[in-house]
Parts: structure tokens; sequence; C-alpha cells
């Protein structure tokens, strides 16, 4: 199977997620190609294929478009599908030379599937894995489906027409997407993250909880989704009944977000609780992560969020808000703790609830997280899962 996968850049180090998968199918006997954006990063998983670039200079752009052209050519029935398929979509000639540019390296591949990894990177591309005789999969993320859509309400109306299957992180993301219209006839399935147990071990052995202030540590954007203010709020009623207590707070913002918490921050006379560490890289943030007595997700919605399966996965005590699909990832009262959604109040209270439970009690639901994660998030199980995908 000839399989190729659409991203904007190509997958960090960090980014498990993909790494795993490219590893996965290619260790099943399937052909992957990787698509970007015109980018100086290499990647070494697999082939990889830029999109042409896009210059502002008017010349520039006339001479990159020509070259583009010229080389499609040789690829003309393709071209000439595509051509086809837009005008029935309605497709202004100005807006089909446009579209031709930007997808002529999908419109020379030979794919029998090509797979958007955001739904976002499908937008004005949806007809050409027609054009050239493949399948449309696409994967639904949280940005994709609670954000995005905010202000481009009706954006994958066409990615609805021409998807042939669906991939998403959680079921929730699904039922919004159906919600949104998307046709439950569609063929579509649930593949979560997985977790990388051997770099897990690793970080493991550096944990180190020593130490008299209890630690909470959360992994987010520094973005009203991520519910920044109620970690705020929620930390003044912990200072409040007098806990002794440091909160960091993993993640960037752009300067006028970053400003903005701060100062928050600094007005409620947190600044020796909250401490913001802004960007770390993936081995810093599990390092931190290790160290931390529970970890905290105060998100107002989550297409299911990493952070929080790794927080189990290194049996960390996981207390986050019941919003999206965090009720997938945790096991309330089992595998970690979910609080009623945007009230700061209750929040504050399961944290001082969850820190004086028995050791006994935090070992049991520490070592269910553990087992669990083990046993349902492997990376084992995604790459089966990616294999059959493609080929049921």
């Amino acid at each position: 199977m000839k399989i190729t996968l659409v991203l904007s850049q190509p997958p960090g180090y960090s980014e498990t997620f993909f790494r795993s998968k490219i590893k996965g199918l290619k260790a099943n006997g399937h052909q992957v190609v990787l698509v970007t954006a015109a980018t100086n990063k290499s990647f070494d998983l697999c082939a990889h294929i830029q999109h042409p670039r896009v210059y502002k200079n008017p010349i520039r752009q006339l001479l990159s478009m020509l070259l583009v052209f010229v080389g499609l050519l040789a690829y003309w029935t393709k071209v000439n599908r595509y051509i086809n398929l837009e005008r029935k979509e309605g497709t202004s000639f100005k807006r089909l030379i446009e579209k031709i540019y930007i997808n002529a390296s999908l419109l020379k591949l030979n794919a029998n599937w090509i797979h958007f990894g955001f739904a976002t990177m499908a937008i004005d591309r949806e007809t050409v894995p027609k054009a050239i005789g493949a399948k449309l999969a696409v994967s639904f993320r949280g940005y994709d489906i609670e954000v995005f859509l905010l202000k481009n309400r009706d954006c994958y109306q066409r990615l609805w027409m021409h998807v042939d299957k669906v991939h998403s992180i959680s079921n929730y993301l699904l039922e919004k997407a159906f919600d949104l219209g998307l046709s439950k006839s569609v063929d579509s399935e649930v593949i979560y993250p997985a977790i990388d147990f051997d770099f897990i071990k690793k970080i493991q052995l550096s944990s180190d909880t020593l130490g008299t202030k209890f630690k909470l540590l959360t992994i987010a954007r520094l973005h009203w989704i991520k519910g920044i203010d109620d970690l705020i709020e929620t930390a003044q009623h912990l200072k409040s009944k007098q806990i002794d207590f440091e909160w960091k707070v993993i993640g960037e913002g752009d300067q006028k977000h970053t400003e903005r918490y701060a100062y928050h921050i600094y007005k409620a006379d947190l600044q020796e609780q909250v401490l913001l560490l802004g960007k770390l890289s993936h081995a810093e943030t599990l390092e931190e992560l290790s160290k931390t007595e529970i970890y905290v997700q105060t998100s107002l919605s989550e297409g299911f969020c990493n952070a929080v399966l790794e927080a189990q996965a290194l049996g960390k005590l996981c207390l986050a808000y019941d919003a999206g699909a965090l009720s997938e990832n945790i096991q309330n009262n089992t595998t970690g703790f979910l609080s009623p959604k945007g009230q700061p109040h209750l929040l504050a209270q399961k944290i001082i609830e969850v820190m004086q439970r028995s050791n006994h009690e935090k070992e049991q639901i520490s070592q269910k997280a553990i087992q669990r994660v083990h046993d349902d998030f492997s990376l084992e199980q995604q790459a089966k899962s990616f294999s059959e995908f493609y080929t049921t």
C-alpha cells in the first residue's frame, strides 16, 4: 500500500504520534511518503516531498509557477482530471490556477491513500486524491474541530463530500464532526495517541519529588481554551486555604497572552506559587513531570491530551476538568480524577481532597493508571491499528 501523509511540517523528534505512525506503517510493509510545506527541515524516516513555495515577489512567483506548470506536463492526465473536478465544484479560473500550483506535488504522486494529518490540511485539496486515483483520509484533532471552526464555521463542507475514511483521536471529536455535517455513513475509526514506554522508563529514573512544597504541574499553551484563568483562580483558592504549594506551567503563548497571565499572577500575589516556565523540550518537560505530585489539566476542552496520558504513564496523580475527551483519557476515581468544568473552587477542593488521601490510596490510583496506559495506549497497538486502517 502506498500512503501519502500530508502535514504542515516534518514531525520533530519529540512528536512521537506521527513518527511512530510512520515507523509502524513501514514495519507492516507499506510505502510512506511525507508531503509538507516548503521547509529547510529534513526528515529521516521516509521520502519527503515539499509543496512549491509561495513568494511575495510577483516576478519570482511567476517564474516559479512557470517552472512548476512545465513540470506538470508529464502528468497531464491527472491535472486534466483535477481541472474537471474543480470546475464541477465551481472553482474560478484564477483560483484554479492557484490551486494547481499549490497542489502540484500531490498531483504528481502515485498513491493509494492521501491522508491529511489535520483536517485543516485538506482545505483546498479535497479533490486532489480523486484526481490521482487515490482515496482521501483525514485525522481530527482538537484544534481542527474546537478552535479553527470558531471563525471558519463551514470550512469542511467540501471535505465531508469527498472524504473516504476518517481517523479521530477521540470519540468526542468524532461526534463533534458528525454534528458539523460529516455523514455517519463515512467509514471512521478512533485511534488514540500512544506512549513510548522505553522513553518513559528512562525519565522515571530521575524522578525526584523531595521538598517541602506540594508540587503541581500543568502542560498547556497559554491560551484561553486551556483554562489558564481558571488555573490562576484555583491557585488563589489553594493559597487562601494555607496550602504550601508550587504550581509550574509548561507552555508558551504569544506575547499578549503571556504578559496577560503574568500580570494576573502578579495581581493575585501568586508569583512564588505559580511559575510560568515557557516552552521546554519534550525530555525537559517529562523531567519536570517526573518530579510533580499532582498533574492538573484545566482545559475547557481537549481533543484527548497527550500530556495527561504521559502523566498517567509516569504514575502521577492526574486531576482534570471533565471537558472534551478528558473523560476518555482519565477513568474518574480509578486512574485519576475529574472535576466539573469551569468551577475553580471545586477544582481546588478536589486537589486538597486528593492531597489528603492515604499513601495506599494514591499508590493504587497510580498503579491502575500505569497499567491502563500500558494495556491500551502502546505504540505497538497504534501501529497495528493504523496498518489495518488502510486495509479494512
